[in-house]
């Protein structure tokens, strides 16, 4: 299901698969902690002054995304936003930072709230700092 995702999102720039539940979507490629392969996964952001930031909710599972371990890995990465294409460094937000954002994205997106009342971790918070613009 990932895989339509991010090849309808690409094949459209974002025209179809940019919105999900009234919240934005990107696709951040990263490369693989163990395999050094790309994965690409579709997610919900919101906007920080220039920053995007993506919440490592795993769905509500009790184990952080894939992703997420990826970028603490190799914060180098790819995002995409609409027909947009840039590199970026992500990092995960500071307690300071989370603690500003987090109620601004439950209110937005009460799901998330869901999530975080139902698992034992702290739901991650990653910014993603543009770099520069990626060749088309």
């Amino acid at each position: 299901m990932i895989a339509g995702h991010v090849g309808v999102y690409r094949r459209t720039g974002g025209k179809m698969g940019g919105r999900v539940q009234g919240g934005e979507i990107l696709l951040l490629t990263t490369k693989g902690r163990r395999s050094g392969g790309t994965h690409t996964n579709p997610l919900m952001f919101v906007r920080d002054g220039e920053s995007f930031v993506v919440i490592a909710s795993n769905a509500g599972q009790q184990r952080n995304p894939a992703w997420y371990w990826n970028v603490t890995s190799n914060p180098d990465v790819g995002i995409q936003i609409g027909p947009r294409r840039m590199r970026a460094e992500a990092r995960t937000a500071t307690p300071e930072e989370r603690g500003r954002l987090w109620p601004e994205i439950v209110t937005r997106y009460p799901g998330y709230g869901k999530y975080q009342v139902k698992v034992t971790r702290e739901i991650p918070l990653v910014y993603l700092d543009p770099r520069e613009q990626a060749p088309e």
